[in-house]
């Protein structure tokens, strides 16, 4: 079967471009399967991982939400980061993990959806950095 093209791009660089198979986001409603030929859609992203499926391997990537805009021929991933697991730096992640618990666990002149939004992306860079 005969792939599409995807390409996740973020403020750093071009992170991936190559053909695909399938693909797996996490929109804000829920998880996505994106396949060659779908309807064309536009959606933001929550912080998850990104499944790419080439042939019978998969890689997967931690992502910090963003956006996903699908055509016929070309998915494209725009997001703030994204990293494989081999770039995750587990300790800095934990770290942050930890910060931002006692900011949350403290709740005395903080933001607290920021900080909850920077406990997602630690735990989520985690959980990416451990499944591989």
């Amino acid at each position: 079967m005969a792939g599409f093209m995807l390409e996740i791009v973020t403020p750093d660089r071009k992170f991936f471009e190559e053909e695909v198979d399938m693909i797996i986001v996490r929109g804000v409603e829920g998880e996505l399967g994106i396949l060659k030929g779908m309807s064309p859609l536009v959606t933001p992203l929550g912080i998850g991982k990104i499944q790419i499926k080439q042939g019978d391997k998969t890689r997967t990537a931690a992502v910090a939400g963003g956006y996903i805009e699908v055509t016929k021929e070309k998915s494209t991933i725009v997001s703030d980061a994204c990293e494989w697991p081999e770039e995750i730096d587990v300790e800095r992640a934990e770290e942050a993990k930890k910060r931002a618990e006692e900011r949350l666990a403290r709740r005395d002149n903080i933001d607290v959806a920021r900080a909850e939004i920077s406990l997602k992306k630690a735990v989520n860079r985690i959980n990416v950095a451990e499944e591989e």
